[in-house]
């Protein structure tokens, strides 16, 4: 790739500064077009502001301030390859820091502040190999004014300028740089030039992840800073009606004892204290009538509205017409459970006010709206809020919450408290305290012709919007339907490659708070897609395999991923006795992945031995990251297809902990295999598209072992 980026001087001169000894440049592109990639970046535009910047230290550091999260989705080692490789740096010498809260870090795409939608690398690609080659630029000239010389004679390599048998670091190169006028523009390496992208690469944060000295939310300490509980309403959407706080005063440890809008905060001198002044509260909540959810009720209201006709979410041809010329046709409801997120570190956030403004410490995957809220509590503007994000035990979109719920619950603490306040969750307060992967149901009829192929499909969804009620409900509810209810359903291949299809839904309205999980719709839509596949193809007695090629035959990226992950399992060969193999296929946040699962059901245990995945995301900027989302997107979605689900009853949460509400057990992880389709198409995600393929390849297996259709998740004891 050889890419040509003008840049302005007045966007060059406001974002090159000299700072403590070192160059720091800002630098930027406009807003990057969805899933921008090696294939379709070749433009020549214009700079927005300034809004991420490199840092070159006199000690030949390197620091890149990362405008994502990292949370343990890889970008702490992704983002700073793209500026080593086009500013030839030392890998040894590369530092990171996430970087503050400020426009300035908005993604490229979204307009916001965000980390989500597997969106990090692709979005980025562009403007940090830009930051590499600008500076680059820099250095170069800088060292060509210092030895007098021509810089088309200098080149660079591992940290230096090199002219001959002379060389200078990088280090000793900056503050010369920083006085030098800017360039006209950059040219980005081709393909063939670049020494790390697409290579193999080691995690930079692994060393401190591993010894100890890596910085989460739940280790932030400072002197004056207090713990505290919330003790929050047993019943969503309920009010505090009486307090007796007496015995809580009382508790060693305890400070303070104040109300907040969630309930009641109990400040202490550590967790413990915290935590015993909370469960000496006496509390009383305004119950009486309020609407209390009940998981079979629930699933009983959900199973009606299928029946009934809903809003259109696509919709060609004529179904009913059709639906009476078919040969046979398969009818068939699925069920979704709510689902925590369940992140191994549960949320926290310190916060400290003062006369000067608000700091704030957290782990975070949206920085812009936790600053806005935090901003408007307080009376501040938001560049008054100082957010310190730091690394995330887990997110999973838990912590990129549009309402800025436990963040600004902190603020409302420390605000309450007069004092600077760490509020804590308990894991029991995180699986209890809301925000989940919506429930659904899923009705289908599809009508099969003589081949056995889909003539008309009618396909109606039931669930809460996570949309609704949020910033983004003006953007991505259109005619009533939520586009992230409906997807990988109603752009299904499947769907589209059907004449007569019809897709409706029902968004269902509850006091029950929904949020983003990880692959958002496709977590329940890849489910029902798969199998539905699954049981036309044995309803026309052919193998499933050959029955998606046929149906995905126009579709090569889809067909890519199958045919590769497939023949890596030995689709069609002999396996061990007892063993039984699915499939299935998915394309999600641009990216195409496909998975063969081997296993076994033995006296109505469900044992997954192997996964074959096989996954096409256009470049893999470094393919040991790609391997390892997909290995976390296995443990992650199998957890949840075998045993996890929030239910309900009077109201309340019944799970509390990870003994009743379960992830995967170290015992049941499969093994598994990461095949990277090589690829020069555009960009897509890596850390959710290995989520939504695995639960009906696993389920698909289960009917092979079984002739049992699992139509209903988590799989639990149905075999038994």
């Amino acid at each position: 790739m050889n890419d040509l980026i003008n840049l302005s001087r007045r966007s060059f001169i406001k974002s090159t500064v000299l700072v403590a000894g070192g160059l720091v440049v800002a630098f930027s592109i406009p807003q990057a077009k969805r899933f921008m990639g090696v294939a379709n970046a070749a433009e020549a535009l214009p700079l927005p502001a300034p809004n991420a910047f490199l840092r070159i230290g006199a000690d030949d550091s390197i620091t890149v301030m990362l405008a994502h999260s990292e949370m343990g989705q890889g970008v702490w080692t992704t983002l700073p390859m793209l500026i080593a490789d086009e500013l030839d740096a030392d890998w040894s010498k590369i530092k990171v820091e996430h970087a503050p809260a400020a426009p300035a870090y908005v993604h490229t795409a979204y307009g916001i502040q965000i980390t989500g939608g597997s969106s990090t690398t692709w979005s980025e690609f562009d403007r940090y190999r830009q930051a590499g080659a600008l500076t680059r630029v820099l250095l170069l000239e800088a060292a060509a004014k210092q030895w007098k010389v021509p810089v088309a004679g200098l080149r660079t390599e591992n940290g230096f300028v090199i002219n001959g048998t002379q060389k200078l670091s990088y280090g000793k190169l900056v503050e010369t740089a920083s006085q030098l006028p800017t360039p006209t523009s950059v040219t980005l390496k081709k393909t063939e030039q670049w020494k790390l992208i697409g290579k193999a690469t080691k995690r930079l944060d692994s060393a401190e992840k591993i010894n100890g000295t890596a910085k989460f939310g739940q280790d932030v300490q400072f002197a004056g800073l207090k713990v505290a509980m919330v003790a929050r309403a047993p019943v969503f959407g309920t009010t505090l009606k009486s307090l007796d706080d007496a015995a809580a005063r009382k508790v060693p440890g305890v400070i303070k004892v104040v109300k907040v809008p969630t309930g009641v905060a109990v400040i202490a001198e550590h967790y413990w204290a915290a935590k015993q002044g909370r469960e000496a509260l006496k509390l009383e909540w305004a119950l009486a009538g309020h609407d209390k959810p009940d998981t079979p009720a629930l699933l009983k209201q959900y199973q009606a509205l299928a029946q009934k006709p809903g809003l259109q979410a696509a919709k060609a041809g004529d179904v009913a017409t059709a639906s009476k010329q078919a040969k046979q046709t398969i009818h068939a409801e699925y069920v979704l459970p709510y689902l925590a997120h369940a992140p191994m570190e549960p949320l926290n956030c310190a916060v400290k006010i003062s006369d000067q403004g608000c700091e704030i410490w957290t782990g975070t995957q949206m920085q812009t709206t936790d600053q806005a809220s935090a901003a408007k509590i307080l009376g501040l503007k938001p560049e008054q809020v100082k957010i310190h994000t730091l690394f995330l035990g887990g997110g999973f979109g838990r912590r990129a919450n549009p309402r800025a719920d436990f963040v600004s619950e902190a603020v409302e603490v420390a605000k309450a408290a007069g004092m600077p306040v760490k509020t804590v969750w308990s894991r029991e307060d995180d699986i209890k305290g809301g925000f989940y992967r919506p429930m659904f149901v899923h009705k289908a009829s599809i009508a099969l012709d003589k081949q056995g192929k889909p003539l008309a499909w009618q396909q109606t969804l039931v669930g809460q919007s996570i949309i609704k009620g949020t910033p983004f409900e003006g953007v991505m509810i259109k005619d009533g339907i939520d586009a992230t209810s409906v997807e990988g359903v109603a752009d299904s291949p499947y769907v589209k490659g059907t004449p007569h299809h019809e897709v409706q839904l029902h968004s269902v309205q509850s006091d029950v708070p929904v949020l983003w999980w990880r692959s958002v719709g496709h977590s329940h839509s890849a489910f029902v897609m798969e199998s539905l596949i699954d049981e036309l193809a044995h309803a026309s007695k052919q193998d499933p395999l050959a029955y998606r090629r046929q149906l995905l035959k126009d579709h090569p990226r889809h067909l890519a991923a199958l045919n590769l992950a497939a023949d890596k399992a030995g689709w069609g060969k002999p396996l061990p006795t007892g063993v039984f193999r699915g499939i299935a296929v998915h394309e999600s946040f641009g990216s195409y992945v496909a998975q063969v699962a081997e296993v076994s059901v033995k006296d109505g245990e469900v044992k997954v031995h192997r996964v074959v995945m096989a996954i096409d995301c256009g470049l893999a900027v470094n393919p040991d990251g790609v391997k390892a989302q997909m290995e976390s997107c296995v443990a992650f979605a199998l957890g949840a297809a075998l045993s996890s689900e929030v239910s309900f009853k009077d109201g309340q949460v019944e799970q509390s902990n990870f003994h009743n509400y379960q992830v995967l057990r170290m015992k049941d992880m499969p093994k598994v295999e990461v095949h990277i389709v090589p690829s020069t198409e555009k960009m897509g995600g890596v850390g959710e598209p290995g989520v939504p393929p695995l639960a009906p390849a696993v389920t698909n297996a289960i009917f092979a072992a079984t002739g049992k259709r699992i139509r209903r998740l988590p799989i639990g004891d149905q075999l038994a």
